[in-house]
């Protein structure tokens, strides 16, 4: 019994041993993980996600995270151009693109990444001057970026960007900054508001100007339609008078008329149309035989006249 108890609890360590090496042989890498394989201390090879098998006790595998990481830089105060101390705050994104360099190149990624951020910030912003470092915060970050992705690339990172998250100078500067932008505010109002009144000045005149203008044309497009109308007016009276003579005239030659009647019907229309505002009087080419007829009944009054005296004495 002591000898078939002895062999039950012999099988039952193997069976365990054997468990234990079959579980630990067995590894699983997940989809954002890469597996490095190391042989008696070697780097033997890489291996990807899924179900991976290596030999216990002889292998070991090193699990290296793929994903784009993140490491906070502390606040540090840095010194600018023009002699101003700012305190930075940045924040910096990395991604490892060859697992190999940057578990065998590189000891602590994360600190060595966390002091060479520090260093060139220092750099970077010791260049600069007060206002440009607080405009150029792009400038600082794609700076930062260039330098940090240049010296990681040998441990097989990607500094993917930089990104500052504030920089807060003294608080004498920054209320000495404040009086200075009140006081440019102050200075673009004043500007504007005496541009508005030049702007408004300025259309004021021109639209009194305008009003001059279209008064003085509205007055002689008033006395031009003034002199038109009764310049049309003259000429429609006068060929109305024209038209009433000449129809006077062919009544008078239809009846077949003396001349002595034509005479006495001329004198007769003269009078009329003297008796008018006209100060000329146009008489037809047909008035020289009439004429010759007055000149006839003159002669006619005047050998009455003699008779009338000559009885008379």
């Amino acid at each position: 019994m002591i000898i078939y108890g002895g062999f039950t609890f012999f099988v039952l360590i193997i069976i365990a041993f054997v468990f234990i090496f079959i579980a630990s042989s067995i590894k699983i890498i997940r989809q954002y993980e890469k597996g490095l394989v190391e042989t008696l201390g070697k780097y033997t090879g890489t291996k990807g996600s899924g179900l991976n098998i290596i030999i216990p006790i002889f292998q070991r595998m090193l699990r290296v995270d793929m994903r784009e990481r993140v490491i906070d830089v502390p606040p540090q105060s840095v010194i600018t151009k023009d002699n101003v101390s700012v305190v930075v705050d940045a924040i910096i994104y990395f991604q490892v693109t060859d697992p190999v360099k940057v578990v065998y190149n590189i000891e602590n990624f994360a600190l060595a990444a966390l002091k060479l951020a520090q260093t060139n910030l220092r750099n970077v912003i010791g260049d600069m001057e007060l206002d440009s470092t607080l405009t150029s915060r792009e400038k600082i970050n794609t700076q930062l970026r260039e330098v940090m992705d240049e010296a990681t690339d040998k441990w097989g990172v990607k500094v993917t960007r930089v990104e500052i998250q504030k920089i807060d100078p003294p608080r004498d500067i920054t209320d000495a900054m404040s009086k200075q932008m009140k006081a440019e505010r102050e200075k673009r109002a004043n500007i504007l508001e005496a541009e508005g009144l030049r702007q408004a000045a300025i259309l004021k005149a021109e639209g009194a100007k305008q009003a001059v203008i279209l008064d003085a044309e509205a007055v002689k497009e008033k006395q031009v339609l003034e002199a038109t109308g009764q310049a049309e007016a003259i000429r429609k009276v006068a060929e109305a008078e024209k038209y009433k003579i000449e129809v006077v005239y062919n009544a008078i030659h239809e009846g077949n008329p003396t001349n002595d009647l034509i005479a006495i019907k001329y004198l007769e229309a003269l009078s009329n149309i003297a008796d008018g505002q006209a100060t000329k009087v146009f008489l037809p080419l047909e008035t020289s035989g009439v004429t010759a007829s007055i000149g006839g009944i003159a002669e006619l009054f005047k050998e009455s006249n003699t008779k009338e005296k000559s009885s008379v004495r």
